[in-house]
């Protein structure tokens, strides 16, 4: 009998072990930590339960194992995009915004909006960088009156705008205007002290009529879940959203309990940073008491998002020295570093307060003055407990000192990057710093060479496809340009010894992208035990030529072994 029993709980187990599915037969990387190269993969009950030779996994299959023959193709783990913003979904419910790349595009889509709207509503555009137009400079008031001279016009890029004089008069800004005490914003004005039209980090109201259509909750949920298919269609699995309000809260919550979810969200909450301290803390408890922070694979709240500092792209990122005069970003003061947008005070105060708590605290910091500040915060805060553990974070972090890097690396400090810009921004800030100043950029190499985790995004805003999209979210894109170090429009690489192994590349998206979302117990690797979430490729982005991996094309995307995407 006890024999017996022995064996019917033998026969269980092994009954129980049968995958689900078997992918062989294909070249499998599994970016474990060894970097193995195995043939095929078991999977059961969405996670892996064997990886290694054909014979050994396929040895493995009971009577309702799928086996599916890879063909001695390329499957890899899922890829990860750090930063992303799905209400760029919406962005062209409303109409259409056509390519631009050069001054006289921008200048015509206003043209063509005043002609189909009434004198005095607002028109507006978003997100359209001077570093990718043609003149590499912004659209002039004069230029902006001329193409709409019957309507205020806003020309905003990242957290600067450039305003017509219809919609300067609407904010009440002229030559006698002030910013409030203590505001970090800045109105450019020309020699003579007339505004030029330029404000950087300052958004005043506008009292004047929008005209565009409303999207319903169905229209919302509906483009957005286009919009993560298409995540799913170029090999996204996981992605981060790094500003989720309540309304994409209540969404994403949707669509999980309606089982729709085809990638894996980890959220930044996005809260007001500068008020009064008591009602700041009240918002951050109600983010540390919300349901969301629970852990959860699929749907989870990791932590905050605040704004150090401008933008890269639009003159105002705050900078260890000067950025110089510039016509192209309107910078007329020799001695501007660019806009700090939160108070080292109060910046302490946050950082203990989340890290603290255990969640990630993050602040887009874009300069090497912005990350220098964020990073001796997180040194104080580090001297009454580790802000290790919270996966203390930088957003951006494009321009890093090497002193920055070597103290963030000590403190496991974690950074979101996107290398796309790179590709898409390095002539002009090449034209605008130069190539010394330039090898503070995006220096990949270093940082993984002194052990700062990175991990690579895309803060994808506008439009929905991969490569038509502000900013492009195709991670194919990134990986090469993480590796080539090539901008657009430039003949040589820009500082190539900063470049990344492709190895080393795939793991921006893939390991270090789950250590840095929280998820490296579950994702980021084909290993026993974590989630099969799983792509496979037409190529293999280790061995094919390097300027072919842009063009790699997801044949199968799987999210805990459930096939998402198909391109059969």
């Amino acid at each position: 009998m006890h024999r017996l029993l022995l064996l019917l709980l033998a026969t269980t187990a092994s009954l129980a072990a049968a995958p689900d599915l078997i992918l062989h037969h294909g070249r499998v990387l599994t970016l474990d930590p060894q970097s193995r190269v195995a043939e095929a993969v078991a999977v059961e009950a969405g996670r892996i339960t064997a990886v290694g030779a054909n014979a050994e996994v396929l040895a493995l299959k009971g009577d309702t194992t799928q086996l599916l023959d890879l063909g001695g193709r390329t499957l890899m783990p899922g890829l990860m995009d750090s930063h992303v913003h799905p209400g760029a979904a919406m962005t062209e419910f409303d109409h259409e915004l056509p390519d631009m790349q050069r001054i006289a595009d921008v200048l015509a889509y206003f043209k063509a909006r005043a002609a189909v709207s009434q004198p005095g509503d607002l028109l507006s555009l978003r997100q359209v960088f001077i570093t990718r137009l043609e003149e590499k400079r912004y659209p002039t008031r004069a230029e902006l009156d001329a193409a709409a001279p019957a309507n205020p016009v806003v020309f905003s890029t990242g957290p600067d705008s450039m305003l017509n004089s219809q919609a300067l008069k609407l904010a009440g800004i002229d030559r006698d205007f002030r910013l409030p005490e203590g505001h970090p914003g800045k109105v450019e004005t020309d020699a003579s002290g007339e505004p030029t039209g330029l404000l950087r980090g300052y958004s005043p109201g506008l009292k004047a009529p929008v005209k565009r259509k409303s999207p319903t909750e169905e229209d919302t949920y509906r483009r957005t879940l286009e919009l993560f298919r298409d995540y799913s269609a170029v090999g996204l699995t996981t992605v981060a959203d790094r500003g989720a309000g309540a309304s994409s809260m209540k969404l994403y919550l949707k669509m999980r309990d309606a089982g729709e979810l085809p990638v894996r969200l980890r959220l930044s909450a996005s809260f007001s940073p500068l008020g009064l301290w008591p009602a700041t803390e009240k918002a951050l408890d109600e983010i540390l008491r919300h349901p969301l922070t629970r852990p959860d694979p699929l749907l989870q709240i990791i932590g905050t998002k605040v704004f150090l500092d401008g933008g890269m792209l639009t003159g105002s990122a705050l900078m260890g020295l000067p950025w110089g005069v510039s016509d192209a970003y309107g910078i007329r003061d020799p001695a501007y570093r660019g806009e700090q947008k939160i108070p080292a005070d109060r910046l302490r105060q946050l950082v203990a307060k989340i890290a603290g708590a255990g969640l990630q605290f993050t602040a887009h910091s874009v300069g090497d003055g912005a990350v220098k500040l964020l990073v001796d915060t997180y040194e104080d805060v580090n001297r009454d407990f580790p802000i290790r553990d919270s996966r203390s974070c930088i957003t951006h972090c494009n321009f890093m000192s090497p002193e920055s890097i070597a103290k963030a690396a000590r403190l496991g400090i974690c950074v979101d990057l996107q290398p796309i810009w790179l590709h898409l921004d390095g002539r002009t800030l090449t034209h605008h710093f130069g190539d010394e100043r330039m090898a503070l950029f995006q220096p990949l190499r270093t940082c993984f060479e002194k052990g700062l985790v990175v991990g690579g995004g895309s803060d994808h805003m506008q439009k929905i496809g991969s490569l038509r999209s502000i900013n492009p979210y195709n991670p194919w894109l990134g990986l090469w340009t993480a590796v080539s170090r090539k901008a657009r429009g430039l003949e040589q690489p820009v500082h190539p010894e900063h470049a990344l192994s492709r190895e080393q590349a795939l793991r921006l998206y893939t390991t270090n992208n789950a250590w840095l979302l929280k998820l490296e117990q579950d994702t980021g690797a084909i290993e026993p035990g974590k989630f099969a979430d799983l792509i496979l490729v037409d190529r293999d982005p280790l061995l094919c030529p390097l300027d072919d991996l842009p063009q790699t094309q997801v044949l199968k995307t799987w999210l805990a072994g459930r096939l998402i995407h198909d391109a059969n």
